[in-house]
């Protein structure tokens, strides 16, 4: 398994299994001087961590986070950032009936056609443990994006995401309240879509079921210039990084696959000027990026996230023997993986944006976001 590393210049590479002692990361190619403590990354670890209402799985774990490199006196020193987390809740005796047998739908059949060995308690690798290590990277690109001095005089980035649909359910766009995100189990924006979201999941954890869910992910005050004309695409590399999430099976920018079905009048943008004389986009399809780059709109993107294939209704499968078989998986599990992938989606934003802002400066200078926009 080569390509557990993800970036460019901020570059970050994960380690550790889900009932292993413990996961882990190694961040390269952070600048030097800027503050970072465990604190700074504690906060997106606690929105992830599981346990926390009955719509997620039940394993424990504080999910505290250590910094063992990287770090001085409060601040980054340039060289690789070394996190640990601990696993403290493992319950591997849940896994035995899947030691050898494949669940339809999960990675234990791949794994085991390349590898001829896997590790099965709570699906080694393949489980979204991993993330864990992704938010506590993604902590450290926001402090880039929050600090760097190149974009000192510009207003900050913000990254926020939220679950617009569970099931066949989907919010009322209308009722967008991104207050709202942090006041329900389901990090929605729409209080209504989440009462009917925890009738939806009661009913879906008493049948032994799961749902998928839709994540949209926004990034706002991402300056114009991010991203390269061909392949180092900021969209494309949005969408290698959000198809990196387990259990993420499509991905889309903007008005993404709605802009099949219009027009090109209608799918055009428009640009004016505002009364500063800088360009203005009377509407968002491309969702902030033109040809790779970020037009200086707010870069959105949407993530469709599988039911998780953990269940307890018993499905047909195969087993390592080659004989058939049944499967039900036993444990702690959660009924609906999107919704803890909020911050997960958030981190894997900061990160890309952290990466291309390296590489923009390294090749246009570090006045690239300083001088005027018609003169570049």
């Amino acid at each position: 398994m080569a390509d557990n590393s993800f970036g460019s210049l901020f570059r970050f590479t994960t380690f550790g299994e889900s009932h292993g002692p413990a996961i882990g990361c190694v961040v390269d190619g952070c600048p030097p001087g800027l503050t970072l403590s465990e604190t700074d990354l504690q906060a997106d670890l606690d929105r992830r961590k599981p346990g926390q209402s009955r719509f997620t799985t039940q394993r424990r774990e504080a999910d505290e986070v250590r910094i063992l490199s990287g770090v001085f006196e409060g601040r980054t020193t340039g060289t690789p950032i070394g996190l640990l987390i601990e696993n403290t809740d493992q319950r591997s005796k849940d896994y035995g009936e899947i030691a050898n047998s494949f669940r339809p739908g999960h990675a234990d059949y791949t794994y085991w056609a390349k590898y001829g060995f896997r590790d099965y308690r709570g699906g080694g690798r393949s489980s979204a443990r991993e993330t864990a290590m992704r938010v506590a990277a993604g902590g450290v690109a926001r402090q880039v994006l929050t600090q760097h001095p190149a974009l000192k005089d510009l207003p900050p980035i913000r990254i926020r995401a939220a679950v617009t649909q569970i099931g066949p359910h989907g919010i009322n766009r209308e009722n967008w309240d991104w207050d709202q995100v942090d006041q329900n189990p389901f990090f929605g924006p729409d209080a209504e879509a989440a009462a009917t979201w925890a009738d939806y999941l009661d009913g879906i954890r008493k049948d032994g079921l799961s749902a998928g869910a839709i994540i949209e992910c926004v990034a706002e005050n991402v300056p114009a210039g991010l991203g390269q004309p061909i392949y180092g695409k900021l969209d494309a590399e949005l969408a290698s990084a959000m198809m990196s999430i387990n259990a993420a099976k499509g991905v889309e920018i903007g008005a993404g696959f709605a802009s099949a079905a219009l027009d090109g009048v209608q799918n055009a943008d428009e640009i004016f000027l505002d009364e500063k004389g800088r360009p203005e986009f009377a509407s968002n399809n491309a969702g902030g990026i033109l040809g790779g780059i970020s037009s200086g709109q707010d870069v959105v993107v949407r993530v469709a996230i599988k039911p998780t294939s953990s269940i307890l209704t018993p499905r047909a499968t195969v087993n390592r023997f080659g004989e058939s078989t049944d499967i039900v998986t036993k444990g702690r599990h959660d009924p609906c993986v999107g919704i803890r992938g909020v911050p997960v989606a958030e981190a894997m934003m900061a990160i890309v944006l952290a990466d291309q802002l390296l590489r923009h400066l390294g090749q246009c200078g570090p006045d690239a976001f300083t001088r005027p926009w018609d003169q570049r």
